[in-house]
């Protein structure tokens, strides 16, 4: 029973959900209170609040994230930005700055196009100024296959733009086959030539024609007046003016000059703008070179031997003339050679070389002037001194045959050389030995150049004496197992003429100056290399050999007193000597008593139709130097020779 004051109402009662909402109004209240004072409990007592319980029954309120965050975006924008802009500007600073000049370059190389000015090459002439090979203006034609093929070949175009349009047009000019040319002009390339060497006139014709992508070059073609004459000696060019063999080629530096050249400013079609920039470099002319080579008598002698080669089916041939005063080579003659000019004939490999210094070969009896040279300087013997010799010699297991069988002879020496006997050469040989031997031929210049300075020259083969077998006595005396070239031979006997003492030969008289003004080469070296009166003997012994008695009659010349010796040997061919194969000589010096000139004949590879040197090469000598004394006014000394004593008793 619920008990009231008196006076006082009595409560009324609330609706349960009135009750309830003022009761989550309360507690809501406290909750409030509770949170304003609770940083103040919190600072004090530092202690956690108790989160308020949610009601029970209410869905919790779910907060709302903002999408991103604005601000990082902002900065990471930015920087990304700048990281380009950096890049750029670094870039730009690198392309202007660092690189400017190399791009500037460059663009203007695009524009440009520079051509080579070919310098003229220095004439070659002869000892009188006659030209043996010269320069002449020429013109080459060239392509330009990448402009061919950007040209625009529109239907019904006036003018040859496609390269078998423009071959067609050409062919006729350069006189070459139309699909020649068209598959050159198809390549892929830049520039191609499509002909050199041609005449002003083709030039000009070419020119006229207009096409799209052809051009015409100034330049010089090598040119021979006189054909095939002395291309031994001279040797001769490419298509670019390099010097390949000879004088063209030793002198290479002397005769080519320093090319020039034009540079202009041209469109994107490869023509010149008018009113672009160019430069021009002006080339430096090469200089002339005069040879110690007698015009006249090179032809003749060249004439000569070309006729001998044949008549006796040689394999080559060689003709040397030499003042042996100076060693000035007054003709270098070899056949067969060929004609640099002719463009339309492949020349023999053989005809490319000068076989007078780039052959060697076993020089057989010419060599026993140098056993005999030995002999006498060493004292061993005497032109007087006797000498039984038989037909045949045994050295050790070797057995020396002489070039025919004879009864003994009773000789001297001096008819020993005389008859050129191998037997009695041996015996002599065999007294000097074998160093002796050795340092002979050393001095008179085997085993080394001679100095004639043209390039390929061989050395030649000389054992040392210590790599001579026990056989070697009795062959390397007569010119067997020792190896020379013709220049090295015609220098031994230059050197007996001479007085004994060595002048190096040569072929160059002088070379002119930049002004034009020839100066006159260096003296060649010189060296004695034996006595005078032992030369002096050797001069006497050798005139015997062209006597009636001696084995080259055939090459005296009427009126003169002519020295010299034969020579006969088997050749060497794959390592071993060839039958039927030989090497035919004559070297010799007129006048014999005051000694001008040498000449050295010499045939390789006979046998087909004769081979003794005495019957082959001595009428080749005695022509020639027929021809060398009348045309040089070296008159006879009107001497007459004392008797030669060749036999003894």
């Amino acid at each position: 029973m619920t008990t009231t004051r008196r006076g006082t109402p009595p409560p009324k009662r609330r609706p349960a959900a009135a009750s309830a909402s003022a009761s989550r109004s309360a507690s809501a209240s406290r909750s409030a209170s509770a949170r304003r004072a609770a940083p103040d409990r919190k600072s004090a007592t530092q202690t956690r609040t108790r989160p308020t319980p949610r009601p029970a029954g209410r869905r919790p309120v779910r907060r709302t994230t903002p999408l991103g965050q604005p601000g990082l975006r902002l900065r990471g924008g930015f920087a990304f930005v700048l990281v380009i802009l950096v890049i750029l500007a670094g870039r730009l600073v690198w392309l202007q700055g660092l690189q400017a000049t190399a791009y500037a370059a460059d663009a203007t190389s695009q524009r440009l196009r520079t051509t080579t000015l070919i310098a003229p090459r220095g004439e070659i002439t002869d000892r009188s100024g006659q030209a043996l090979a010269q320069s002449v203006d020429a013109r080459a034609v060239y392509g330009e296959p990448r402009i061919i093929a950007k040209a625009d070949c529109r239907p019904g175009a006036t003018k040859p733009c496609t390269p078998q349009t423009i071959a067609a047009a050409l062919a006729p000019v350069l006189r070459l086959p139309a699909a020649e040319i068209a598959a050159k002009l198809a390549r892929s390339s830049a520039f191609v030539y499509l002909a050199r060497g041609l005449d002003a006139t083709v030039g000009r014709q070419v020119r006229e024609l207009g096409l799209v992508g052809v051009g015409v070059l100034q330049e010089t073609q090598r040119t021979h007046p006189a054909g095939d004459l002395a291309v031994s000696v001279t040797g001769f060019t490419d298509r670019d003016g390099r010097g390949l063999a000879g004088v063209e080629s030793g002198m290479q530096a002397v005769l080519a000059g320093k090319n020039g050249k034009a540079t202009a400013e041209v469109d994107q079609a490869g023509r010149v703008i008018p009113t672009g920039s160019t430069t021009t470099v002006e080339p430096v002319p090469g200089r002339a070179v005069q040879l110690t080579i007698d015009r006249d008598l090179q032809w003749y002698a060249q004439d000569l031997l070309t006729k001998k080669v044949a008549e006796t089916q040689a394999v080559n041939g060689t003709v040397v003339v030499m003042d042996v005063r100076t060693g000035e080579v007054l003709a270098l003659a070899t056949a067969p050679t060929f004609n640099p000019d002719d463009r339309t004939t492949k020349p023999a490999p053989q005809t490319l070389k000068n076989v007078a210094i780039v052959d060697v070969f076993e020089p057989g009896s010419v060599n026993k002037i140098i056993t005999a040279a030995a002999a006498l300087e060493a004292g061993v013997v005497t032109p007087e001194t006797p000498i039984t010799v038989n037909d045949t010699y045994r050295v050790g297991r070797h057995i020396v045959h002489d070039s025919h069988p004879h009864p003994t002879w009773n000789l001297t020496f001096a008819g020993v050389l005389a008859k050129s006997s191998n037997t009695g050469s041996v015996m002599v040989a065999q007294r000097v030995g074998a160093q002796g031997l050795y340092d002979a031929m050393r001095r008179f210049g085997y085993g080394e150049k001679t100095g004639l300075g043209l390039p390929g020259e061989s050395r030649g083969l000389l054992p040392k004496p210590e790599d001579w077998s026990g056989t070697s006595i009795a062959t390397i005396p007569i010119g067997q197992g020792v190896s020379t070239n013709v220049m090295q031979v015609a220098s031994v006997y230059a050197t007996v003429a001479n007085g004994g003492v060595r002048v190096a030969p040569t072929v160059v008289k002088g070379v002119a100056d930049a002004s034009g003004h020839l100066v006159p080469a260096a003296k060649p070296q010189t060296r004695r290399v034996i006595s005078a009166e032992v030369a002096a003997q050797l001069r006497l012994m050798l005139e015997a050999v062209v006597s009636a008695e001696g084995t080259a009659p055939l090459a005296a010349v009427p009126g003169y007193r002519i020295a010299g010796k034969t020579g006969t040997a088997q050749r060497v061919v794959n390592g071993r000597y060839a039958l039927g194969n030989y090497t035919s000589s004559f070297i010799g010096f007129a006048p014999a008593d005051a000694p001008r000139l040498v000449t050295a004949v010499v045939l390789q590879g006979t046998g087909r139709n004769g081979y003794y040197g005495g019957s082959t090469a001595g009428p080749v000598f005695k022509d020639v130097m027929s021809f060398a004394l009348r045309g040089l006014k070296i008159p006879p000394t009107g001497t007459t020779p004392p008797p030669f004593k060749l036999t003894a008793g």
